[in-house]
């Protein structure tokens, strides 16, 4: 008589093995749920992307015809020019038509150049990426160290005077707008002690400060998170241990300090660094920079729908991007995230 049947799968290791139990199926893996949520996600804030950015910038004061045309043109000027610019069609027959050419990687002509708009982005592009690169990273090396080292000096009340200046400052400059801070940096850098060049990108001093301007007030955002999640980490019971055991400082702090920061670290960076990524439009015009905010400033004037809807996109894309790019670390960092919140589903 069998006791046992010969055919039976024995139950495999959990998630925290890698594998999904027995009579799972591989949409139970945490990883799997995460893609499978952020994929859903992206679409839909493409989907809404697209739409609201086509049905706004045609609310423009001003008609994109008159404005090639001329004062001085004629009506019939005038709406023969509309009809080539495909104005004169219905609003959903445009719109489709320019979804269909999204589909096929086709952002428009440009009104005003008569060039293919992805021309337009990708000569515009690197400028806004050089300076939003660096800025990016300066945030992260500012904030972090910055913030630590001053809620490991204050931690548990100590040294009230400088939390206090700490907190005031770093307010202060995280509350000043974009444009302010560069105009700022201008008159004392480039008019006052003529140290550095007032805009432009011909060298690459040029970009001193534009990247200051556009990452100062970010930096101190995220260093005073970092600061008073340094010093609640701090009073934790598991680092009081680690310093009642007097570890070195390095290893306390770095080893064992910085990975319970960086969950929070990390949210808060998302966000900051994607209204950067907005900021770089003010900042590029302020100093005369030729990147994406430059042209759409242009283009807005120069009533060109095309590439301003064409710039929009660009700029919301990268910003899904670095979002989907922190989820990820973060579901590296801490794989309780990958449940949509702090618990194991």
């Amino acid at each position: 008589m069998t006791t046992a049947t010969a055919g039976a799968t024995p139950a495999t290791a959990g998630p925290g093995g890698g594998h999904a139990r027995a009579g799972s199926s591989v949409l139970d893996l945490p990883w799997v749920r995460f893609a499978l949520r952020r994929a859903g996600g992206l679409v839909l804030a493409l989907a809404l992307l697209v739409t609201v950015t086509f049905l706004i910038v045609p609310l423009i004061p001003g008609d994109p015809a008159r404005a090639i045309a001329g004062s001085s043109a004629t009506p019939q000027a005038i709406a023969t020019i509309r009809a080539d610019l495909g104005l004169d069609r219905p609003l959903p027959q445009r719109f489709v038509e320019y979804v269909s050419g999204l589909a096929r990687g086709d952002l428009g002509t440009s009104f005003r150049y008569r060039v293919p708009v992805s021309d337009v982005v990708t000569a515009r592009l690197p400028y806004t990426v050089q300076l939003a690169v660096p800025a990016i990273a300066l945030v992260l090396v500012l904030a972090i160290p910055l913030g630590m080292a001053v809620g490991v000096l204050t931690r548990g009340g100590r040294r009230r005077r400088l939390d206090v200046a700490f907190g005031v400052v770093a307010g202060t400059v995280a509350a000043v707008p974009p444009y302010v801070m560069g105009t700022l940096l201008v008159v004392v850098f480039a008019i006052g002690l003529k140290l550095l060049p007032p805009g432009g990108a011909q060298t690459q001093a040029s970009l001193v400060l534009p990247i200051l301007a556009l990452s100062l007030g970010p930096a101190c955002a995220v260093a005073r998170v970092v600061r008073a999640d340094t010093s609640s980490v701090l009073e934790q019971e598991f680092l009081r241990t680690a310093r009642a055991r007097r570890l070195p400082a390095g290893r306390l702090y770095l080893r064992h300090a910085l990975p319970n920061l960086l969950t929070s670290v990390l949210t808060l960076t998302g966000l900051v660094l994607t209204s950067l990524l907005g900021g770089t439009v003010v900042i590029e015009n302020v100093f005369s920079y030729p990147g994406l905010g430059t042209e759409i400033v242009q283009a807005i004037v120069s009533k060109d729908y095309p590439v301003i809807q064409g710039i929009i996109l660009c700029v919301g894309c990268l910003a899904l991007l670095v979002n989907l790019l922190v989820d990820v670390v973060l579901g590296i960092v801490d794989p309780r995230t990958l449940t949509g919140g702090h618990h194991g589903g």
